[in-house]
């Protein structure tokens, strides 16, 4: 009885926001280049990481036009293409940025764009060239523009709600909040994971249910990020080498592993960022390394 009466009268507050009894405050985003530049710098940051760059700096992002943005760094940098597109889909869902948008990778000296691809919120769409291709280390310059037909018309889709279906928006808030509160109730309570687990940080490790687990969040890895992690696991705060990672999950299997450790091991390193005291690193020439800081 108490949450009907609490979900009516917010109902009834909505309604009076949106038809004008009460005045309402129209949200404006005048900080919109600011907070892409913070998106971007976090961008520039998870790359200069993924190669175990945590001292060089990412230099400030320059605004180019109202929608183009150049990022450079203050050292030359490899760059692997899935980690340059996996780092900006994810900033860009976090910060609420437009979700079409193009990204070039410039050669410093030429200019050349040595490496581009188009990102659309169809993802049918989207031109994403040469995965798996790392570019040589080199001074590269990220070029981030954002494609949104008009950049107006997306940040009133995102703060304004048109008067002319307000009411109707609200009628349906007002039937469907029991049942959304109902679902996040319950999917709030996160699913047992069977068996034993295995202490890392913060996190258990099911390595049998390719499951790791803080709390109640879950992640699930693939059978290839499994096996990775248990090498390093077996090894934490050594350096293990290249050749020693592909022969024990791929050659043994009698795959052909590529560039495809860097893939997984890119894949495995954002998973385990919910725990800053975990750090999967690049040792530059010899191979990865699983550091965990203790205390």
């Amino acid at each position: 009885m108490k949450n009907t009466l609490l979900f009516s009268i917010a109902g009834i507050v909505v309604i009076l926001v949106f038809v004008g009894f009460i005045p309402s405050t129209t949200v404006t985003d005048t900080d919109f280049p600011s907070r892409v530049k913070v998106a971007l710098r976090q961008v520039g940051n998870q790359l200069l990481l993924a190669q175990g760059d945590s001292t060089s700096l990412v230099l400030p992002v320059v605004q180019e036009q109202n929608n183009t943005y150049l990022v450079s760094f203050q050292k030359p940098i490899d760059l692997l293409p899935d980690t340059v597109i996996q780092s900006m889909e994810a900033v860009v869902a976090k910060a609420g940025l437009p979700k079409q948008y193009r990204v070039e990778v410039l050669h410093c000296s030429s200019g050349e764009v040595v490496y581009s691809f188009e990102i659309q919120e169809n993802k049918e769409q989207s031109i994403v060239p040469c995965l798996g291709r790392a570019l040589p280390n080199d001074c590269y310059i990220l070029k981030f523009q954002f494609i949104e037909a008009n950049l107006t018309t997306y940040k009133q889709q995102n703060y304004i709600i048109s008067n002319k279906h307000s009411l109707l928006y609200v009628l349906l808030f007002i039937s469907l909040v029991p049942v959304s509160v109902l679902v996040m109730q319950k999917r709030s309570k996160a699913t047992p994971v069977e068996g034993s687990g295995t202490a890392l940080g913060a996190f258990t490790f099911y390595p049998s249910q390719y499951m790791l687990t803080k709390g109640n969040l879950q992640l699930a890895l693939s059978k290839k990020e499994c096996e990775l992690l248990v090498l390093f696991m077996d090894s934490p705060n050594q350096t293990i080498p290249r050749e020693e990672l592909s022969k024990k999950v791929w050659e043994d299997h009698g795959v052909v592993v590529g560039r495809s450790l860097d893939t997984y091991i890119s894949k495995l390193r954002k998973k385990l960022q919910a725990d800053p005291n975990l750090q999967l690193t690049n040792v530059h020439g010899i191979g990865y390394k699983l550091e965990v800081v203790y205390g």
